[in-house]
């Protein structure tokens, strides 16, 4: 089912879909949860809709917190993450099949288990997920079981099956029409899984080598060539540098400029066989007054606005 070239001016289309969960990660603190589920609040808050002036916004309320590890699939909170991602991806469908640009706001990034579902049910798609981890691994080496450190790997089909194969989809995303840049944690145990799969896989030692464009360019040319319907970004913010954006769960020294953030995304949100993208992980608790939060919502939007007169 291709989608993209009648979804039309963006601007004119978009719908902002915010997703509150943050039940894929571990409480930081015994009796705290993470701050996550703040993060389209305070978006809004420090004006991103105003900026972008979404035609909707959409809310799905997201359940009360809990850290229930799931002893079959080594998983914290299996059942809350499999519904929350069952009604994620009817909405999301919703969204798509009126022909609108949707634009997410979690949340964790587990919330891409919902956004997999609903692409592929809808046909085939490719991801281009931008985050400082690879987030491909098993449960057997996370040291948090929060599936939002394994969710790369969860939709492209690695992990347990009540994760992988929900409604019978695995894998939801085929592993070598997903690109996974950016990773800056270079330990070999963890490298190695996704070194394993089909998945194309760039570092940011490898980004920096490369350029980006080379990365970029080689993902829009495998969607012609496989002829998909079109393709997600995904967008943890911990994949900019820490000095700029500190406001993660999961920090690590270095990180993309947002020079570099922007030369990324450009070609990505230039394409017309991009059907949607989404944003993860920065975490209001650790941004209390928006410095961090206003600087990503400036960046952001400008790219963001600049690709919309293009189109």
């Amino acid at each position: 089912m291709h989608l993209d070239k009648t979804i039309g001016n963006r601007r004119n289309s978009l719908v902002v879909l915010e997703l509150p969960f943050n039940a894929g990660l571990k409480e930081p603190l015994p009796g705290h949860e993470p701050g996550v589920n703040k993060l389209p609040d305070h978006l809004k808050k420090y004006g991103f809709h105003g900026a972008l002036q979404p035609v909707e916004v959409q809310r799905l309320p997201a359940p009360p917190y809990t850290s229930i590890m799931d002893a079959k699939s080594g998983v914290r909170n299996v059942p809350t993450i499999i519904s929350y991602a069952i009604q994620q991806a009817e909405l999301l469908q919703t969204i798509l099949n009126r022909h609108q640009f949707p634009l997410l706001l979690g949340g964790d990034c587990s919330i891409l288990i919902g956004t997999a579902l609903a692409l592929n049910k809808l046909g085939r798609y490719g991801l281009f997920y931008l985050d400082g981890h690879t987030d491909y691994m098993s449960a057997s080496l996370s040291q948090s079981g929060g599936a939002a450190g394994m969710d790369l790997a969860i939709v492209t089909g690695y992990g347990h099956p009540s994760l992988t194969n929900i409604g019978q989809q695995q894998p939801y995303f085929q592993p070598s029409h997903v690109w996974c840049v950016g990773n800056r944690e270079y330990e070999q145990a963890y490298v190695n899984e996704i070194l394993q799969s089909a998945i194309q896989y760039t570092d940011l030692a490898g980004l920096r080598k490369n350029g980006s464009n080379a990365c970029t360019n080689s993902f829009l040319q495998m969607i012609e060539q496989e002829k998909l319907d079109g393709f997600w970004i995904h967008i943890d913010v911990d994949v900019l540098d820490d000095a700029i954006m500190p406001a993660v769960d999961s920090r690590t020294p270095d990180g993309l400029s947002y020079a570099a953030f922007k030369e990324i995304l450009r070609p990505l949100l230039a394409s017309n066989k991009l059907t949607g993208l989404q944003i993860t992980i920065l975490d209001p608790d650790l941004d209390p007054d928006g410095l961090y939060t206003k600087e990503f919502i400036t960046n952001f939007c400008e790219i963001v606005t600049a690709s919309w007169r293009y189109e």
